[in-house]
């Protein structure tokens, strides 16, 4: 059994699968804040005292704090189940969740008004571009994909003037959706843009 989990957004996601793949049940409860007290009680709902083989973790980008609260938990459980634990890409569930078929670009948004973003080609499911972390109209100039969702779309398709945005959130249950490549990361932070905090400079 697989269990997957992402806490890169508002929305609290985890997810059990066969190890044939099939989705046995899932969680998706948009909570804003307060991931850390709804995670675990979320995770045992949907394991019903069973343990998972192995468990995937989104990585980002991301709430900083959201990301942490995913991966704390995540590790804690793959060291004290001893099973192997790997990371996802947040954007590419994103991307794994849209309707349809054909190019996409999933935008969150991110600190200081910015936003994460990443073009997508479909199918099969694959990068287009590299994850940038930009303002709303530079990433409209650097962006041209016509669809764009998540969080941060309705503001990179106004800032463009054209195109269609789609308000969606990562969610685990698209995990098996993923290629290879993007759900084998290292399961470490992925925050897409410098931490705002610096090291205090000796006088």
């Amino acid at each position: 059994m697989i269990l997957a989990i992402d806490t890169s957004t508002a929305n609290c996601s985890a997810a059990i699968f066969a190890d044939d793949g099939a989705l046995i049940d899932a969680r998706d409860e948009v909570i804003g804040r307060g991931h850390a007290e709804r995670l675990m009680p979320m995770i045992e709902e949907l394991l019903v005292g069973r343990i998972p083989s192995r468990i995937l973790i989104g990585c980002g980008p991301g709430s900083f704090t959201g990301l942490r609260v995913g991966l704390a938990a995540a590790h804690g459980m793959a060291i004290g189940w001893d099973i192997p634990l790997a990371g996802m890409s947040s954007l590419a569930l994103l991307a794994a969740g849209t309707p349809g078929d054909g190019p996409v670009a999933a935008a969150m948004t991110g600190g200081h008004g910015e936003l994460f973003v990443q073009a997508f080609d479909r199918p099969p499911l694959a990068p287009a571009g590299e994850l940038l972390n930009l303002p709303p109209e530079a990433a409209a100039s650097a962006v041209a994909t016509p669809l764009v969702v998540g969080s941060g779309a309705a503001l990179l398709v106004e800032a463009r003037g054209s195109g269609e945005a789609i308000d969606l959130d990562p969610s685990a249950r698209n995990a098996l959706l993923l290629p290879a490549p993007l759900r084998t990361l290292e399961p470490r932070p992925l925050y897409g843009r410098a931490p705002d905090a610096r090291p205090r400079q000796a006088a």
